[in-house]
C-alpha cells in the first residue's frame, strides 16, 4: 500500500473489538498511524496491538462518543496531537437491545449512528484536508433492505422496536444517506466520502449481551466469516482512489443503488442542525466557534 514510503494516519472509531480491531491490526501491519477514538481500552492481550501502543505507532483517546463534552475534549486532543488524517472511519455502532436515549435526549441508535459519525467528520475537516487521501469510510449495513418504511419522524422516534432491522438498520440508512448527500456538498472541498457494507461477519462476544435476533446468532456463529473480511473491504474502499464516486454505497465492494433518496436533504438538514444547535453550542459556553456551512 505504502508504495510511496509515506506513512498515512487514519481513525477509528469502534476499534476495540470486531471489525474495527481488526481493521487497526491491519493497518498497523502496513505501517499507517492510527489512532483508535473508543471509550474502552484495546485488549491487553493482544500482542500486536499492545506492541503499536508501546511504540506510539498506535493512539487511544478515550471518550463516549455519544456524550458531547467527552467528544470535545476528545477533538481537542486529538488536534493538538495530529498533523493530517488520511482516512477517518466512522466505524462505531451496533444493534441495540431495546430503545433507550442519549445523555443529549436523542434515540440511541440515531445519535452513535447517524449523528455522531456526521460531528466527527465536520470537526476533523481540516486535518482531511490537509492528508493525502482525504477519505471517510462510514460503516454501514444492508440490513436497511429490510426496511419498509422510512423517513425523519421514524428515524428519530420509532413507533417500536425491532432487533437489527429496526432503529440499528434505520440509522444505517441515515448514515449512507448523508454520506451521499455531503458528497455533494460544497462544503466537501475534495474530501471523499463513502458509506460501505462490511457484509456479515461473526463478531459475536461471549461476554457480551448481543442486540441481534435469537435465529441470526447460530447462523453467525456457523457461517459469517472472521471479522477480518469486514475490515478487509472498509480497508479496500479507502485505498480505492480513482474507482469510485464520492457519495458513494458499497456492498460486496460493488456500488449499490440506495432506496429512500429522496429523504437525503431532510437527513443531512438535520444532522447539520445537531451538530450546529447541539454540539457547537456546547462548546461556545466556553469558546466561541465559528458555525460551519453544510
Amino acid at each position: 500500500m505504502n508504495s510511496n514510503h509515506t506513512r498515512h494516519t487514519a481513525l477509528i472509531t469502534g476499534s476495540t473489538s470486531g471489525i474495527g480491531l481488526e481493521l487497526t491490526r491491519s493497518l498497523l501491519a502496513e505501517g499507517w498511524q492510527v489512532i483508535g477514538l473508543n471509550r474502552s481500552a484495546f485488549p491487553k492481550e493482544d500482542s500486536d496491538i499492545q506492541d503499536g501502543l508501546r511504540s506510539g505507532q498506535l493512539r487511544w483517546v478515550q471518550a463516549n462518543l455519544t456524550q458531547y463534552d467527552s467528544l470535545r475534549k476528545a477533538f481537542n486532543q486529538i488536534k493538538s496531537e495530529t498533523d493530517s488524517m488520511d482516512v477517518l472511519f466512522n466505524n462505531a455502532g451496533g444493534s441495540g437491545n431495546d430503545l433507550r436515549l442519549s445523555d443529549q435526549g436523542h434515540e440511541m441508535h440515531f445519535e452513535l449512528q447517524t449523528v455522531v459519525p456526521y460531528i466527527i467528520y465536520m470537526e476533523l475537516q481540516d486535518l482531511l484536508h490537509k492528508s493525502t487521501l482525504k477519505t471517510v469510510i462510514n460503516t454501514s449495513t444492508s440490513a436497511f433492505n429490510m426496511v419498509k418504511q422510512f423517513n425523519l419522524d421514524i428515524l428519530e422516534h420509532p413507533a417500536e422496536f425491532k432487533k437489527l432491522f429496526g432503529p440499528y438498520a434505520t440509522s444505517k440508512l441515515a448514515l449512507s444517506l448523508w454520506t451521499r448527500e455531503a458528497a455533494a456538498s460544497p462544503a466537501a472541498k475534495g474530501i471523499r466520502l463513502l458509506s460501505v457494507d462490511p457484509g456479515g461477519n461473526n463478531t459475536l462476544r461471549g461476554n457480551k449481551t448481543s442486540g441481534l435476533p435469537f435465529y441470526i446468532k447460530p447462523i453467525m456463529k456457523l457461517f459469517f466469516p472472521h471479522p477480518s473480511h469486514g475490515a478487509s473491504l472498509l480497508y479496500k474502499a479507502a485505498i480505492a482512489q480513482t474507482s469510485l464516486t464520492s457519495g458513494t454505497f458499497l456492498m460486496k465492494n460493488k456500488p449499490t443503488n440506495l432506496r429512500f433518496t429522496e429523504q437525503g436533504p431532510a437527513i443531512l438538514n438535520r444532522v447539520h442542525e445537531i451538530y450546529e444547535h447541539e454540539f457547537l453550542q456546547l462548546d461556545s459556553k466556553t469558546d466561541p466557534v465559528s458555525k460551519k456551512s453544510v
